[in-house]
């Protein structure tokens, strides 16, 4: 992970264990942390956090002015802004994952979704709030994709870059309303991405960069390819990995894990999973089927 994040240096220094982590796009970093029976006292960051407890956490107690609060459970969230000082007691298993981001991150969003340029950010904290946008977009992104596996990274900045715009909406002294996006890519610009999209199946594709191919925001690219083809653009690029990689296993000797590389799987497994998911079947089983089949031949008449 990115040394340039201070709150996961400092977990690594009491109990908190890191479970797994991924610098994204831009510098922005995500960790899962599992800790139990801390103290920890956060001293103030320069960058932002945000957290989702993931399980537990109804033992973990944040020190305030009146005394200690206590309100943790899964899908609660804590908002911890930059410059800000906390105090954590932890008097039992607590699993969460943090996004870390900065000032520049925010402010770099809002110009290009609202075309504006903030000269100040406040960020609003929060301690053990609901907030079901924040929760959806763990649960359904973040925590069900393989942060090992560059197949994923479109899926995880698509994500990220909603939950930023959740907090420039809800969480900030400006409360934005999001802008309507009407119409989806012209038609130059939607062939070219996926012209783009078909030339490097076999690499990680982040948003950035498709967004990049049609001269857009991220924002504003991934709401009008959804308009152009009615579904967003990390599920057509799986769909476009996995009828690559079904291709090649009816029409190649391409080894499975040869196979998976080559339509931007980190592993045989992680295409083995996914292709379970969509297809009901084992990609050695399509292998299988394609083998044992009889060629055709001419009918008579």
């Amino acid at each position: 992970m990115s040394s340039r994040y201070h709150v996961p240096q400092y977990l690594s220094q009491h109990k908190a264990q890191l479970k797994d982590s991924v610098d994204l796009d831009d510098g922005i970093a995500l960790a899962h942390w599992y800790n139990d029976d801390d103290f920890i006292e956060l001293e103030r960051a320069e960058h932002h956090t945000l957290s989702l407890y993931v399980a537990d956490g109804y033992q973990s107690y944040r020190k305030t002015g009146a005394g200690w609060h206590n309100g943790g459970a899964p899908d609660r969230f804590c908002l911890m802004p930059g410059q800000h000082e906390s105090t954590w007691d932890i008097r039992g298993p607590l699993e969460f994952v943090h996004l870390y981001f900065t000032d520049a991150h925010l402010r770099t969003l809002a110009e290009q979704v609202w075309d504006k340029s903030p000269a100040g950010l406040l960020l609003e904290e929060r301690t053990f709030a609901e907030d079901e946008r924040i929760k959806a977009l763990y649960r359904q992104f973040l925590l069900a994709c393989d942060w090992r596996d560059n197949s994923e990274r479109l899926a995880l900045s698509s994500a990220v870059t909603l939950l930023l715009t959740q907090l420039l909406k809800g969480y900030t002294q400006y409360r934005w309303q999001a802008p309507v996006v009407r119409g989806g890519l012209a038609p130059a610009q939607l062939r070219r991405v996926k012209d783009y999209i078909e030339a490097h199946l076999d690499q990680p594709l982040p948003l950035r960069v498709l967004a990049g191919e049609a001269c857009l925001s991220e924002y504003h690219f991934a709401r009008m390819f959804r308009q152009s083809e009615g579904l967003p653009p990390h599920q057509y690029v799986l769909a476009r990995r996995l009828l690559r990689a079904e291709q090649l296993l009816r029409h190649s000797a391409l080894p499975l894990t040869e196979v998976a590389l080559a339509c931007g799987f980190s592993s045989a497994s992680h295409l083995a999973h996914r292709f379970r998911q969509s297809r009901g079947l084992a990609p050695s089983a399509l292998r299988d089927g394609a083998a044992g089949r009889p060629a055709c031949k001419k009918l008579s008449r």
